[in-house]
């Protein structure tokens, strides 16, 4: 049955309910978890498995000792903050992790008293919803496309682009060996390599590939892990080199905020924002306030 037929017929279903019935049936549909069991597909369930193994690989926090510089940035923070990586841990298994005790959601305000205050979350990685809807309802179809991730990390938005998407090329840029050598572990394992490579590189000297490239994704990619001039440097470089006309950009936060933080004046003329349809429903786990985060660029 194709979508305007379901439409139809559960229009005429609805059209049946008792009026004093229909509020509370809508109310289900929108907010109970009972059907999410329809949501779920092969290609969520292999995502999370890839996401099981890299769990057993890596401390709680998703963190490597040798990240000093996204470490330091996290304790300089007004609000105390800790890394929760999505792709790895939904918030229902947070939620069972404090309960056992390994995690917290709140901190202590004084040493030895009850006065706490909840901590804030922050990822560095797409959760499974938030791929899905990256690459089923942000981006358009990619077939025979190149996809390049800049700062690929754990390799979320690698393996989430070879099951959601068809993208012929999907290449992930990252400077920590560690994480390459997580990355090309789990393509091995789950036979992505057709379609997916990780570079052991800086973008910044990646200029054929950038320059090259049909969609560019930016997930949190210098805020923690570059000191500000270097930060500067790499947008500049990402301005002036991303430049063929039609190419996609994906950003977290938006342009204006990251560029805003740093005092850097976007290029004129570069960029134009595409709009983004957030009113979809992907599961009782998916939060749409992360899904606002996630913005669509065009160049021009």
């Amino acid at each position: 049955m194709d979508f305007d037929r379901a439409r139809s017929e559960l229009q005429e279903l609805l059209s049946r309910v008792k009026p004093a019935e229909l509020p509370k049936l809508l109310d289900w549909m929108r907010n109970s978890d009972d059907l999410d069991h329809l949501l779920v597909d092969n290609k969520k369930v292999i995502l999370e498995s890839i996401a099981d193994d890299l769990r057993a690989r890596l401390p709680l926090n998703a963190m490597l000792p040798s990240e000093t510089a996204a470490h330091h940035k996290m304790q300089q923070l007004a609000k105390a903050t800790v890394h929760v990586d999505s792709f790895l841990y939904s918030d229902d298994q947070v939620d069972a992790l404090c309960e056992e005790g390994s995690m917290s959601r709140t901190y202590c305000l004084s040493c030895g008293s009850v006065k706490t205050a909840p901590l804030d979350f922050i990822s560095h990685s797409f959760s499974v919803s938030e791929l899905q809807f990256l690459f089923q309802n942000v981006l358009p179809d990619l077939s025979g496309r190149t996809l390049v991730d800049v700062g690929s990390r754990l390799g979320a938005v690698l393996y989430g682009g070879h099951v959601y998407s068809s993208a012929s090329r999907i290449i992930g840029l990252e400077l920590s060996e560690e994480f390459i050598r997580l990355q090309n572990e789990m393509l091995l394992k789950y036979g992505l390599k057709d379609r997916v490579q990780v570079l052991h590189a800086d973008v910044c000297m990646q200029d054929a590939l950038v320059h090259s490239a049909d969609v560019l994704v930016m997930n949190n990619v210098f805020e923690y892990f570059l000191e500000p001039s270097e930060q500067v440097r790499a947008w500049r470089f990402i301005m002036q080199t991303f430049r063929r006309t039609g190419s996609l950009l994906v950003t977290v936060p938006s342009l204006q905020d990251s560029l805003g933080a740093l005092q850097v004046v976007m290029e004129p003329g570069w960029v134009e924002e595409l709009p983004v349809d957030y009113d979809v429903y992907l599961g009782s786990d998916t939060d749409p306030e992360a899904l606002r985060l996630i913005h669509l660029y065009r160049v021009l």
